[in-house]
């Protein structure tokens, strides 16, 4: 299930981005654009559907610390700046919407609370893409209505928590499927940002092993998960891409009973390097490796800047096995480096898309709705 668009409002330096996606979504930009912001906002939606929704905004300095951070006014736009902050998508079957903002007064109890920054979800909507007047979830507060598989809009005859997605709290697929399956193709969304690669880290360690489809958020699981693909994934292009990548280096993976461990087989050494030997870049590679080439590949993958530590004759054979994963996964990839997104880009044939920034508002280059703007702005000037 693709997402076909996201609409973005509200959320830092997006004032209100429409983002049309494709198989490979490639996000460029100068430092501090809002590739992060974009990236994260699909992160918060994820995080909505597991029951972390206020815990995802408390992680970034409460809800008055996501809104909007631009200006009173923006050039070339005559609205007022949001007051809540929304993140919305329409996928191939199902368009989903999630507004919040600070909890109203009100709602506090008598005594005070130490939670006044967290969310309150104001509205929320579910409903097929064919038709949005066929509401599926319409939600304002902690009262919610939902059709059920009669085919009825009921009301849901339980509180809801204000401060978390209706996602994450109605659990019943058996009264309400389309909402389940939506919180389903979200709960498949894979992000990776980070791979310790320090002297302590995991990946340097031999590691419990088990057979592992998804590698882990942080890749603690790096060798079990490779090893999985070796037995029942694509084995043949993972040595393809290790050979291409390492100088015609092979991957061992060797185990002591339960305990994994890697070694890499570089031709001209004497004998195969332990992982605790490897650069960083390397493990981060084969980190990647692990995440594009899963033999359960999710319906949308996140890269966030995975050329870090990467040496510049990594970026065409990550290149390569970033466009071969599009095969089975829409990708997400935010990227500093324009070698890897032209190299995304020439075996793809799909452009990047180039965020800018001007006075505080996060933008796509080529946007033809802010060139619109820009034209109407200068005919009233």
């Amino acid at each position: 299930m693709a997402i076909r668009e996201i609409r973005v409002e509200g959320y830092r330096s997006v004032r209100e981005l429409e983002m049309k996606l494709s198989p490979i979504n490639v996000l460029t930009g100068p430092n501090g654009c809002g590739k992060s912001n974009l990236y994260n906002s699909l992160l918060i939606l994820a995080r909505a559907s597991q029951g972390q929704f206020a815990r995802a905004i408390a992680e970034e300095g409460g809800t008055p610390s996501v809104f909007w951070a631009g200006g009173e006014r923006v050039r070339y736009s005559r609205k007022k700046p949001p007051k809540r902050v929304i993140l919305a998508f329409d996928s191939e079957d199902f368009g989903y919407e999630l507004q919040f903002g600070i909890p109203s007064p009100n709602s506090h109890p008598p005594g005070g609370t130490m939670f006044m920054l967290d969310p309150e979800v104001k509205e929320e909507s579910i409903w097929p893409v064919a038709s949005k007047r066929t509401v599926m979830l319409k939600r304002q507060g902690p009262s919610a209505w939902l059709r059920n598989i009669e085919g009825t809009l009921d009301e849901y005859p339980l509180t809801l928590l204000k401060n978390e997605s209706v996602l994450a709290q109605v659990i019943e697929p058996h009264r309400y499927p389309e909402i389940s399956v939506l919180r389903n193709e979200i709960l498949r969304w894979r992000f990776y940002h980070h791979f310790r690669t320090d002297l302590d880290s995991p990946l340097r360690q031999p590691q419990v092993g088990v057979q592992t489809t998804v590698l882990s958020h942080d890749g603690a699981d790096l060798a079990a998960a490779l090893q999985t693909i070796f037995e029942i994934g694509d084995d043949q292009y993972l040595d393809e891409a290790i050979s291409s990548a390492f100088q015609g280096a092979k991957l061992l993976v060797e185990n002591a009973e339960t305990q994994f461990s890697l070694r890499l087989q570089i031709p001209g050494l004497m004998r195969p390097l332990y992982s605790r030997e490897f650069s960083d870049g390397q493990l981060r590679f084969l980190c990647l490796c692990a995440a594009l080439l899963s033999p359960r590949p999710p319906s949308l993958l996140a890269l966030n800047e995975p050329e870090t530590s990467l040496h510049p004759d990594l970026l065409e054979p990550l290149a390569k096995l970033i466009v071969r994963a599009s095969a089975n996964t829409q990708l997400w990839i935010t990227t500093h480096s324009a070698v890897l997104a032209g190299k995304i880009e020439e075996h793809s044939g799909l452009p990047r898309i180039q965020l800018a920034i001007e006075q505080g508002e996060t933008y796509v280059v080529g946007d033809p709705k802010r060139e619109r703007q820009i034209r109407l702005h200068s005919t009233l000037d």
